[in-house]
């Protein structure tokens, strides 16, 4: 009653070809054992010290072009998290700036030298170097901040945006804070040369 028939005069033969329609793709669809056939790919290459070896080639390759573009400031090559206009203006306006920030490490390790030398000389001018880089560090801190208001600013008036999008703060800052010519991508503006 609810079976099949195994009367073969009520199974009718499929006599319609797969004709394409006009906004169809013109061929018929795989079986899905077809289909996964086709995508069958060992999990493990056949060689996996040659297959290794070449991956690490072509990471090397990749690396190589990356820092070719981060010192040529060639765009595409550049790693994502570098690229595009807004990401080139944000760092052409911390370059063109004089930022406190980028002169901690060196003024860092002066003062700890001078807070080392005397600490048992004259431990009072030991302890006074401490407390200038501890000022420095508070200086280029609100030197920063002010930088920030300032790149805002100028952002939202050349990309009509109200502020600018997520970690562009963290991007500008950890910038800033770098020593100039170790800065990646390399600087392509000069200090007081403002980004159009």
């Amino acid at each position: 009653m609810f079976g099949r028939s195994n009367d073969p005069q009520d199974a009718s033969p499929v006599t319609a070809q797969a004709t394409p329609s006009p906004d169809g793709k013109g061929r018929p669809t795989p079986k899905r054992k077809e289909a996964e056939a086709a995508n069958k790919r060992p999990l493990v290459p056949a060689d996996r010290k040659a297959a290794g070896k070449a991956g690490r080639q072509q990471a090397k390759e990749q690396r190589d072009r990356e820092y070719r573009a981060m010192q040529t400031g060639d765009e595409r090559f550049m790693p994502a998290k570098d690229r595009g206009p807004q990401r080139r203006f944000v760092r052409d306006y911390v370059d063109a700036r004089w930022n406190l920030a980028e002169l901690i490490l060196p003024a860092a390790a002066v003062l700890l030298v001078v807070q080392l030398t005397l600490s048992n000389a004259a431990p009072l001018l030991a302890a006074l170097a401490i407390l200038v880089l501890y000022v420095f560090v508070l200086a280029a801190i609100i030197d920063g901040w002010f930088m920030w208001r300032g790149l805002k600013k100028v952002y939202a008036a050349k990309f009509g945006v109200d502020a600018p999008p997520k970690g562009t703060l963290s991007y500008a800052l950890i910038r800033a804070f770098q020593i100039r010519p170790s800065r990646m991508p390399k600087p392509q503006v000069k200090h007081g040369q403002r980004p159009s």
